[in-house]
């Protein structure tokens, strides 16, 4: 059982896979670096390949201690220049503002940050939220919303709707908004745009998705055919983190707001999704960007060859994340 500082959380499904499966998973020999990616990019592969390790040789690896590695995160990521944070509660949920110099305070950002709905925080991936505010001249608000196992679906989507409608209470306009996140933070993008849709409510002018996971039913192609490639992301870490949030019959796992791929995702605003192709979520987002396609939606799919999950991670430190940056500031402010 998970514990969490010490103390177990009875009834609480597991955050991570059985152990016998993480080392099942883990047995290769961790991915070299595509041809044609940069030796830059080698962080961000090296950091996963060493997180799997880490998973694989401890079978007895808490919630909390799970969460102390993926807090690691933001190693990847050179710290921005000229970015100020601070602290702050929004909705009733706490975050880290990324406040870059001359961003317009207008325009915000609402990230929602990755790591399975379980672990990740604003701490983990306020550089990288800081990267793209500055990128784009905007402020950006990394929410930390409750996570699993001590709270399951739609928790999450609850938080992230609190904060957007605290953002519009002070004034903020709603078309002034863009939530964004990677992976489960991007199944959060665009799942809290589609319950505010649902309740009537306005809607965010844009969505971003690094690398979202979406499928909970874990059926993507590239979940077998990138297994080799990808230095992280393996089918079973995904079934541990998924027992982990909706629980073992909880919730549906076709369950729109927790599976966005089953949604209808008519009148979505517009949308940018990215993918590194060496990644096994490849499949999500490709997925994501036909299906918002074919609903009306205003779509850019950017999959950069031989890039690892949320490549964005390497902002500052490797040229494919500075550009990719840069192609969304293009976008965002198109």
């Amino acid at each position: 059982m998970p514990t969490i500082d010490g103390h177990a959380t009875a009834g609480a499904a597991p955050a991570v896979a059985p152990a016998d499966r993480r080392r099942t998973a883990m047995t290769t020999a961790p991915p070299t670096r595509p041809t044609g990616a940069s030796t830059e990019s080698d962080a961000l592969r090296a950091l996963y390949a060493d997180w799997s390790a880490v998973i694989a040789a401890t079978p007895d690896l808490t919630t909390r201690l799970f969460r102390s590695i993926f807090d690691e995160w933001h190693q990847a990521t050179r710290e921005p220049e000229d970015v100020t944070y601070r602290e702050e509660s929004l909705g009733g949920v706490p975050g880290i503002w990324a406040l870059p110099v001359g961003a317009d305070p207008a325009q915000v950002l609402l990230y929602t940050h990755g790591g399975g709905f379980a672990v990740g925080s604003a701490s983990s991936h306020r550089k990288l939220a800081g990267h793209v505010a500055r990128a784009v001249g905007a402020t950006a608000f990394v929410a930390d919303y409750r996570r699993a196992p001590e709270h399951r679906h739609p928790a999450q989507v609850e938080d992230t709707v609190a904060v957007f409608e605290a953002l519009l209470a002070r004034g903020t306009a709603p078309a002034d908004v863009t939530t964004i996140g990677d992976s489960a933070g991007g199944n959060l993008a665009v799942a809290t745009v589609l319950a505010l849709r649902d309740a009537g409510r306005p809607l965010p002018g844009r969505v971003v998705a690094f690398s979202p996971w979406l499928d909970m039913e874990n059926t993507g192609a590239t979940l077998v055919t990138n297994a080799a490639s990808d230095a992280l992301v393996t089918v079973p870490l995904l079934e541990g983190m998924i027992a982990g949030v909706l629980g073992e019959g909880h919730v549906d796992r076709r369950a729109p707001l927790a599976n966005p791929l089953h949604a209808d995702l008519t009148g979505l605003p517009r949308l940018y999704v990215d993918a590194g192709g060496a990644e096994a979520l490849l499949d999500d987002a490709v997925r994501l960007a036909d299906r918002a396609r074919a609903a009306g939606v205003d779509v850019t799919l950017s999959v950069v060859a031989g890039m690892q999950h949320v490549f964005p991670f390497l902002a500052g430190t490797a040229p494919e994340a500075d550009e990719e940056l840069a192609a969304l500031a293009a976008w965002y402010r198109g």
